[in-house]
């Protein structure tokens, strides 16, 4: 570990909130019912970091494969009917898991179940960070999860990866863990290249971290990318990430011990504003814009807003307010954000200047088609 490493871990390891994210392999023997054990391990070193006045945060899944467990189902069902009912059965043994381990230790425990909408609607984020804000402040440990048995796949956050950054971006966390059946991320995937060895530390946005990520087992929903890409998700707030081994003895002592553990993927220093986070974390957009070269330069380099006359094509159905993607030449999403016109209006004006929008649609509401105050780069 070169001096530097050294100097981040250290800075990290004395950090006020962690979210700690656990795979579902690991929370239930690899689909086989809880590991109880094991969650009465790490909640004893959650305790432990608290006492050293540390805030901390689980997004913990398990709850899908545990319901199947109990059901007597041994792998993990494919309608969404039965997905949502293992969710139901399970949870109650997950959260009970959870509960009399961290009480065991000391500690009280709060149940979150979040969707995509608590996170899509500006006014559900907001109360959402101050419920689990409050928790903290109250001393409680949030156990958080996706609301598997209601939420359907227009409204799904996708794996629990997803969630644990998207919780970091709403307590502002100062690093996010992710816990995972392998030491952490590999030069290449390891059940296919026995050579591959450790990333031991890397910039969150190095742009070959998504090229060497590898896939999810049969009953976690992730794998290795969703792990890069809930990193970079965290580090819109500057919050730096550790992929683990939770099957690693005292794998949370060693982070809080400034251990060479698990992979770092460094963030910036800087952070989002808060608005922009939750444009740029909201997953499920209404729409795309295709925008020309000039238009792409100028958001990324001016931070200015999106004009039509930069806009080359419209996709899908969307309203005035709702969120739209704004998508290069090359395919690559730019930038998302709130579109002040409706698609049906964006097709009557793309390519034009704004000094036209009256002679096309017969009034002229905005001059941008989306203000830089609601609009984030990706």
């Amino acid at each position: 570990m070169n001096t530097d490493e050294s100097a981040r871990r250290e800075a990290i390891a004395t950090s006020r909130r962690w979210v700690v994210k656990i795979g579902s392999a690991l929370a239930t023997r690899e689909g086989q019912g809880l590991n109880l054990e094991a969650i009465a391990d790490w909640a004893a070193q959650i305790a432990e970091i608290r006492a050293g006045g540390r805030e901390v945060l689980v997004v913990t899944s398990g709850a899908v494969a545990e319901g199947s467990a109990r059901l007597g189902w041994r792998s993990r069902p494919a309608s969404l009917n039965q997905l949502q009912a293992a969710a139901a059965i399970g949870q109650m043994g997950l959260v009970r898991g959870w509960e009399l381990a961290l009480r065991e230790s000391g500690l009280l425990a709060a149940q979150i179940l979040l969707t995509h909408e608590d996170i899509a609607n500006r006014e559900r984020y907001l109360n959402s960070r101050s419920t689990l804000l409050t928790l903290l402040q109250l001393g409680a440990v949030p156990v958080i999860n996706e609301n598997d048995t209601v939420a359907t796949e227009e409204i799904k956050l996708g794996d629990n990866d997803t969630l644990a950054g998207m919780v970091s971006n709403l307590v502002d966390a100062d690093l996010l863990i992710i816990l995972t059946d392998q030491a952490g991320l590999m030069t290449a995937d390891p059940r296919q290249d026995p050579d591959a060895t450790l990333i031991s530390c890397a910039p969150v946005d190095d742009a070959q971290l998504l090229a060497i990520a590898g896939g999810g087992g049969a009953w976690g929903r992730g794998g290795m990318r969703t792990k890069v890409t809930a990193a970079r998700l965290a580090a819109r707030s500057a919050t730096s990430t550790i992929i683990a081994s939770g099957r690693s003895p005292g794998v949370l002592r060693q982070i809080g011990a400034a251990q060479p553990v698990g992979t770092l993927l460094r963030a910036p220093a800087t952070k989002l504003a808060a608005r922009k986070q939750w444009l740029a974390s909201t997953l499920h957009v209404r729409g795309s814009l295709r925008l020309d070269a000039g238009a792409c330069t100028v958001l990324r380099e001016q931070g200015k807003s999106l004009l039509a006359v930069g806009v080359t094509a419209v996709e899908g159905d969307f309203e005035r307010g709702e969120l739209v993607s704004c998508i290069g030449p090359d395919g690559q999403e730019v930038a998302r954000g709130l579109a002040n016109y409706s698609a049906a209006e964006t097709l009557l004006v793309k390519g034009l200047p704004s000094s036209r929008f009256e002679e096309r649609l017969g009034y002229l509401r905005d001059l941008e088609l989306i203000h830089r105050d609601n609009l984030a780069l990706v």
